[in-house]
């Protein structure tokens, strides 16, 4: 008899990172339905980006009935800009774009830089919230860089992969070595490990 598929709703209104997280779930085989829903969750200005998921969890719990999930990432320029755009990733994005952080640096070759990402679970079952980090480290390019991925992918070199940015890998290439790649690998094997608590 086939197990019956449980939905598990991941909180989103980015349609790429719904692309790139669903591809991972496929590849797993778990008896879990994934089901994107845009609830446009609070964010809240805060120091972590564990802070801002957290508070972005809670902001949409009312709205659902089950297992749900938010992720928040941030783009880390750790030298020459100390950590900046950081947590202010996506409004910095938004307002200068590639282009202009790319202006921002005179030292390429030596430039180091990293994503983070958290990804926020609300796991219904033992109403418990859950939390999975993951990270990938790089530097930048001096070159906007391929069409793949979305936001800060085409300026981003991986270390794993130092001839290529995000932007010039598939989603599969990216999803082996990427910091939502990783979180996500954390949230499988958790999933995989709680699918009885069904």
């Amino acid at each position: 008899m086939k197990k019956k598929n449980h939905l598990l709703f991941f909180i989103t209104g980015n349609t790429h990172k719904f692309d790139e997280v669903q591809t991972i779930f496929k590849n797993y085989h778990l008896n879990y339905k994934l089901k994107q829903m845009d609830l446009n969750p609070i964010e809240i200005q805060a120091d972590s980006l564990q802070k801002v998921a957290e508070y972005k969890l809670n902001s949409v719990k009312s709205k659902i009935d089950g297992s749900f999930f938010i992720e928040d990432a941030g783009f880390f320029v750790d030298y020459p800009l100390n950590g900046f755009p950081g947590v202010y990733s996506s409004y910095v994005f938004k307002t200068i774009g590639n282009k202009n952080i790319i202006r921002l640096i005179d030292d390429f070759e030596n430039s180091k830089a990293h994503f983070s990402a958290i990804i926020a679970l609300y796991f219904e079952p033992e109403d418990q919230d859950l939390f999975f980090k993951g990270m990938i480290e790089g530097r930048i390019s001096s070159k906007i860089r391929g069409t793949e991925g979305f936001g800060y992918d085409p300026v981003f070199i991986p270390k794993e992969m130092p001839r290529k940015t995000f932007g010039e890998l598939s989603i599969d290439q990216k999803n082996k070595i990427s910091h939502r790649g990783r979180a996500l690998e954390k949230l499988m094997s958790f999933l995989k490990k709680h699918s009885s608590s069904f």
